[in-house]
C-alpha cells in the first residue's frame, strides 16, 4: 500500500539536494579557475567565471546561452528591468541580447562563481522535434531573456560536464549527450516557452531572431526596414512589434548599440582612434559617434577607454 507524501519533508529534500549540488559546482569552478579571471575550456561554448570584487555597470551583448550561478550576485538590466541573478537561479538569453551587466555580491572571500554554455539552436530544433518531448503549454509573448529557478537536475547535468574537463578524451562523445540534456531541462521548464518559439520554424519570434541574427551581421550598413523585414518574411509593421517585443528597441536602437559595443571593442583592441572605430563600424559622423558614445558608455570615447586599459578591463568583461 503506497504511501501519502509529505509536502514538508519533500520540500526539505529539495533544498538538501540543491545545496549539495550548488556546493559540487562551486568546488569545480573554483577548481577549474584558482584565481580572479574566466576560463574557455575545452567544451566548445562552455566557459567558467570567478570575479572577487563588484564591478561598475558595463554594457555587453549577451548571445544565445545559458548562465548558471553558484554564488554571488549580478545584476542584469535589459530594456528597463532589472534581473537579479543569484546562487539560487540562472539567466536564458534566446537571442543576441545587448544588456547592462554589474557584479553586485563578490568578494575575495566569497567570489561570484558561474557558468556559461552557449547554445546551438541546431540542436535545440532538434530537441524539439522529437515525439517523446512534451509539447509546451499555452505560449505567452515576452522578452528574449528569462531569469529561472535552478533544480537539482540542471545542476547535475551542469557538474558532470565540468567533470568532463577531467577527462578531455571524453568530450567528443559525453560532452554533446550531457548539452543536450541540459538543453531538455530549460526545455521542460516555463523559461523553455521562449527558448521553443525562438527555435520553431514558423513561429513569429523564430523570423525575428532571424532579422537579428542578420542585423548583427550587417549592423555596420545603413538600415533599411523593407530588407530587414524581407529577411525576417514579415511586413515592416509586424517586425517592428516582434522585435521591440523580444529585445525591448527598436532595430535602429539595436544596430546602434551593436555599433557603439564594436567600436569600444575595436579601440581597445586594435587600438582605433574615435573617429577610425566610428567609421568602421559604418558612423558617417565622428561627432555623432561621440555623442552617441557618451551617452551610451557615460563619458567620451577615448576617456572611456583609458579607463578601461587602467585595470577595469578584466572585471567588466562578462
Amino acid at each position: 500500500m503506497g504511501q501519502t507524501g509529505n509536502p514538508k519533508l519533500t520540500r526539505q529534500a529539495l533544498a538538501s539536494r540543491l545545496v549539495e549540488w550548488r556546493a559540487e559546482l562551486a568546488r569545480r569552478i573554483k577548481q577549474q579557475v584558482p584565481a580572479s579571471g574566466e576560463r574557455h575550456t575545452a567544451i566548445q561554448g562552455l566557459s567558467l567565471y570567478r570575479r572577487s570584487a563588484p564591478t561598475p555597470c558595463n554594457p555587453v551583448t549577451y548571445e544565445p546561452s545559458l548562465s548558471v550561478f553558484v554564488q554571488g550576485r549580478k545584476r542584469v538590466n535589459f530594456g528597463g528591468v532589472t534581473y537579479l541573478c543569484d546562487e539560487s537561479n540562472f539567466l536564458l538569453t534566446s537571442v543576441d541580447m545587448p544588456v547592462v551587466s554589474q557584479i553586485v555580491g563578490a568578494s575575495e572571500e566569497t567570489p561570484l562563481l558561474s557558468l556559461r554554455l552557449a547554445l546551438d539552436m541546431g540542436a535545440v530544433r532538434e530537441i524539439i522535434s522529437r515525439e517523446e518531448l512534451p509539447e509546451a503549454q499555452a505560449f505567452s509573448q515576452g522578452r528574449g531573456i528569462a531569469v529561472g529557478k535552478s533544480t537539482p537536475e540542471l545542476l547535475s547535468a551542469c557538474s558532470r560536464l565540468l567533470d568532463l574537463l577531467d577527462t578531455p578524451d571524453d568530450i567528443p562523445f559525453l560532452g554533446s549527450t550531457i548539452q543536450r540534456e541540459i538543453v531538455y531541462r530549460l526545455l521542460r521548464g516555463p523559461q523553455g516557452e521562449r527558448l521553443r518559439a525562438i527555435a520553431t520554424s514558423g513561429d513569429q519570434s523564430h523570423r525575428t531572431a532571424k532579422a537579428i541574427a542578420w542585423l548583427k551581421t550587417h549592423f555596420d550598413k545603413p538600415l533599411r526596414i523593407e530588407e530587414l523585414a524581407e529577411v525576417a518574411r514579415m511586413g515592416t509593421s509586424t517586425l517592428h512589434h516582434h522585435f521591440r517585443n523580444l529585445t525591448a528597441m527598436s532595430p535602429l536602437q539595436y544596430q546602434k548599440q551593436l555599433r557603439l559595443q564594436a567600436a569600444r571593442d575595436r579601440m581597445l583592441n586594435d587600438g582605433l582612434d574615435a573617429a577610425s572605430a566610428a567609421f568602421e563600424v559604418g558612423y558617417e559622423s565622428a561627432s555623432q559617434f561621440s555623442r552617441e558614445y557618451r551617452r551610451f558608455f557615460g563619458q567620451p570615447p577615448m576617456r572611456d577607454v583609458r579607463a578601461r586599459r587602467g585595470g577595469q578591463t578584466s572585471a567588466l568583461v562578462d
